[in-house]
């Protein structure tokens, strides 16, 4: 989709973001990262992190204050100097509770 000035607009999210500020990991090229979580969503979320080389698939791993520590692969969206944007895969049950869990009280 264009705007008429040819810009090109971005999607609309169906998933609004929460600030995390919590301290993540990610498993990426058989490397270990820690990384601070900017934001959060029932989707993905967003890092900030000068990660020098991230592959498009990663595992993270997001311990949620106060309760579990959420386990999934993921996909990385977005990609620029100090922040990586990354979509995650389908959660199961116990998962998605708890990130609504976090997410709920924050919005």
């Amino acid at each position: 989709m264009h705007t008429v000035t040819g810009t090109e607009l971005l999607p609309e999210r169906f998933h609004p973001r929460v600030e995390a500020g919590f301290m993540i990991k990610l498993f990426s090229g058989g490397q270990s990262v820690v990384a601070k979580a900017k934001d959060l969503s029932m989707a993905g979320l967003k890092l900030l992190s000068e990660l020098r080389r991230v592959d498009d698939r990663v595992t993270i791993a997001i311990p949620l204050p106060g309760d579990r520590e959420i386990v999934t692969q993921a996909t990385v969206r977005r990609r620029s100097t100090n922040e990586v944007a990354v979509e995650f895969d389908q959660l199961d049950w116990e998962d998605m509770f708890a990130l609504a869990r976090f997410l709920t009280p924050r919005l």
